[in-house]
Order: C-alpha cells, then structure tokens, then sequence
C-alpha cells in the first residue's frame, strides 16, 4: 500500500473509544476536543512517534461510529465531537476489535512491524446495550497479549462496570474533574516512549497525575 511505502516505520496503534452520548454535553466534552487538540499538538513534536504512532476513533451515544480511520499522527486532525443519544459502549467496543484486527491484517500483509495496539476508553456513564460478550472478547484478546486496554471513567461513570470490562492488572481510572489536556499529554507521553522502544519490549505506565484508581 502506498502509506507503507511512503513510510515503513514501525507503527503505534491506538483505538480512542469515545463516548458521546447526551450526558457529554457542555463542558465535558469541550474540554475532551481540546484534550484531543493537545494530544496531536504533543505527539507530533517527537519526529519519530509522529511517523509510528496510528491513531483511529470510535464514537459511541445511540450508534458506535467510525470517525477517524487510522493515521499516523502527523496526519491527524483532532475533530470538533459533538454529543447525542444514549451510551452503546458494547457495540462500541466490538467494532473496535474487529476493526483492529483488520488493521493488523493489513500491516502483515504489507511486511509492516506494530507495537502492542491500545484501545483507549473514556465515557462518563454507563452502557445502555449488552455489553458482556464485548466485555469477554476483550479480556481474551488481552490475556493473548492482542492489545492493551485502557478505561477512563468521567463524573458519573459506572466504575463498576468499567472493572468488569477491564483487565484485572490494569482497572478503570477515574479522571480528576475534567482534565483530559492531562490525560492525554500523559498517554502522548507513553506513546513517545513506545515508539522508540523495539517491538515486543515492555515499557511501564508512567504514573497518572491526572487521575485516580477506582477503588
């Protein structure tokens, strides 16, 4: 494929799972675009990461959509998210397996190198449709050492939930306030160091100053 010739770095994927359903509106999800507006702005200042770190978006309020697909991070531009609907985080959750794999599928067949891929959660509620064989899918796929996942609960979420859909070793955190500028300059932070690790490497998780541990 002509991305892969253009650049055959080795890539740094990460799936945002965001949620946008009606209870986002107003300040929280202001400050989430802005949020991601830093990520890009920070990512793309380490000339490596910004050629190996692949970002793509799912949405999630009455339907999961599809907004960005994946990009190396130079490329990215942060949308404007708007909220609606209710809280599909199941579904949501689904369509980012499946389109995961198909995004590895696609590196093998073009001889490209990946990094551990992360899925990255952040809602502030909890699911409205089944999410249990969402839930079971991922934990598998973690167990397998498929990808990383990652929850981050806002206000009201269900943190209840959140630990049942994530893996024992790494539970939800509940972010402070709302302070997703924070938060995703420490996940730009990661990435950084990931991208200029070796593939298969194990790089620890920096400590959280934007957020705490549900207990």
């Amino acid at each position: 494929m002509p991305e892969f010739v253009e650049n055959p770095e080795n890539r740094c994927p990460v799936i945002l799972l965001l949620d946008t359903s009606g209870s986002m509106s107003g300040q929280p999800i202001q400050e989430l675009n802005r949020g991601l507006a830093a990520f890009k702005k920070d990512v793309v200042k380490d000339s490596q990461a910004s050629l190996s770190v692949e970002v793509a978006m799912i949405t999630f309020g009455s339907i999961a959509k599809l907004i960005q697909d994946f990009v190396t991070i130079d490329q990215f531009t942060p949308p404007t998210l708007e909220v609606a609907g209710v809280t599909r985080m199941g579904a949501a959750i689904e369509y980012a397996l499946d389109f995961l794999e198909n995004r590895k599928q696609t590196y093998k067949d073009n001889g490209i190198l990946y990094y551990r891929p992360w899925v990255f959660l952040i809602t502030d509620g909890a699911p409205t449709d089944s999410w249990d064989s969402a839930a079971k899918r991922l934990r598998e796929a973690e167990a397998q050492s498929r990808l990383s996942f990652f929850a981050v609960g806002v206000k009201d979420a269900d943190m209840n939930i959140l630990k049942q859909i994530s893996p024992p070793e790494r539970p939800p955190v509940m972010v402070n306030g709302l302070d997703f500028r924070e938060l995703f300059v420490w996940l730009s932070a990661w990435m950084k160091r990931v991208s200029s690790a070796k593939v298969g490497q194990a790089v620890a998780l920096s400590a959280m100053g934007w957020g705490q541990i549900s207990s």
